[in-house]
């Protein structure tokens, strides 16, 4: 006879983890939870050194439920990037408050401000570092790069080649931005922001308005 039978209780399966997908009023707090358990991996260990494994067993979860949500390694990380990304999103809402003379200014001071804030600067440096030393991780960050922010910035240039002159432009701060927060190249490492800032908003203003 089970145990059932004799009256008592059944308690096969009692103690192990559920596979698969959670209750629903579980739902959105188990994703938040591997949301964040997946950026801290990323920024600590890197795109290539981050499974879904680890991300999983972070967040208190199985590998299954990873894979529900977020779908493969790369959809992880393109979802984890973005809220890390989010405050450079920003740019172009920034750059359109003002006149079109010093577009390149604000674009500057902006990206340089989100660097210089250590809160955002950590996951930024993640991204920039697993993108550089993967090519999956590479094409994610193109691709998020390039919708998400490139095409903002030339959607408010009235210029027939706006995409490019947005190209260019994100050229020259992600370049120093490498240079100086990653590299760590001096003396560009410990130069005064402002410093930094006279001399290359004009050449962004350049690429962005110039003829």
């Amino acid at each position: 006879m089970t145990g059932t039978e004799n009256g008592g209780t059944d308690t096969t399966g009692a103690g192990t983890r559920r596979r698969g997908r959670p209750p629903r009023t579980e739902s959105a707090g188990t994703r938040d939870r591997i949301l964040v358990a997946a950026r801290e991996e990323f920024a600590e260990r890197g795109y290539e050194k981050t499974s879904v494994r680890a991300i999983a067993k972070a967040a208190g979860v199985d590998s299954a439920l990873v894979h529900h949500y977020f779908g493969t390694k790369d959809q992880i990380f393109e979802a984890a990037i973005s809220v890390a990304f989010a405050p450079a999103l920003n740019a172009p809402a920034a750059i359109a408050d003002g006149p079109p003379d010093g577009v390149g200014e604000r674009l500057t001071r902006f990206i340089f401000g989100v660097w210089e804030n250590p809160t955002t600067r950590k996951p930024l440096l993640a991204i920039v570092r697993s993108a550089v030393n993967n090519e999956a991780a590479a094409t994610v960050f193109r691709r998020l790069i390039a919708t998400q922010l490139l095409r903002k910035i030339a959607g408010q240039l009235d210029l027939p080649d706006a995409e490019l002159r947005a190209e260019l432009a994100a050229a020259q701060l992600i370049g120093c931005a490498m240079l100086r927060y990653v590299i760590r190249v001096e003396p560009l490492a410990s130069a005064d922001l402002e410093q930094i800032v006279r001399r290359v908003a004009p050449v962004v203003q350049g690429h962005l308005t110039g003829p």
